[in-house]
């Protein structure tokens, strides 16, 4: 049977998660913090994992980080609410398999880890950015940089550490 790994803080929706999981035949393991998902994975080397982009106390980036580390042929999905580039790039750079924006239901993840090459015939849409998304990016690729420490964030980008934390409220880190 294989297992999957369901890495999120939110308890009802890593449940609701698992259990549709469990219905379509795997064994679900459910961790809400990086911690529990490298306990979990080194005892139980799961094939699979979905990994939230935002955690209460550390990033669904260092997860992936720490879960490839323990087993490199593990697939791992990474959902956000709020998807960017830069982290979706990241998330591609350490290991991830794919990157899925919510809401993303079972069906979608399990798509997802089959879909492991790249696909040509992707939509390509011809909006350019707005400033706003350019300025949002820009924050999400320096929040990277500097291991998500706000401080030496809005020090680089030449913020008030207050500044950056209005703007942040205004679309949370996910």
């Amino acid at each position: 049977m294989n297992k999957i790994l369901v890495v999120d803080d939110d308890v009802s929706l890593a449940s609701a998660l698992a259990s549709s999981f469990i219905k379509r035949g795997y064994l679900a393991l459910i961790a809400g913090d990086l911690d529990g998902a490298k306990t979990i994975a080194a005892e139980q080397l799961p094939e699979f994992a979905v990994v939230d982009l935002r955690l209460n106390q550390s990033n669904g980036l260092e997860v992936t980080k720490e879960l490839i580390a323990i087993r490199p042929d593990m697939k791992i999905v990474v959902l956000t609410g709020y998807a960017s580039i830069n982290t979706a790039v990241e998330a591609m750079k350490l290991g991830a398999c794919h990157y899925l924006a919510k809401p993303a239901n079972a069906n979608d993840i399990l798509d997802a880890f089959g879909a492991s090459k790249g696909r040509t015939d992707v939509e390509i849409t011809h909006r350019p950015s707005t400033i706003k998304n350019l300025e949002w990016e820009r924050i999400q690729e320096t929040l990277i940089d500097t291991n998500y420490n706000i401080s030496e964030t809005a020090r680089r980008l030449g913020l008030h550490r207050r500044t950056l934390a209005r703007k942040l409220q205004k679309q949370p880190v996910k």
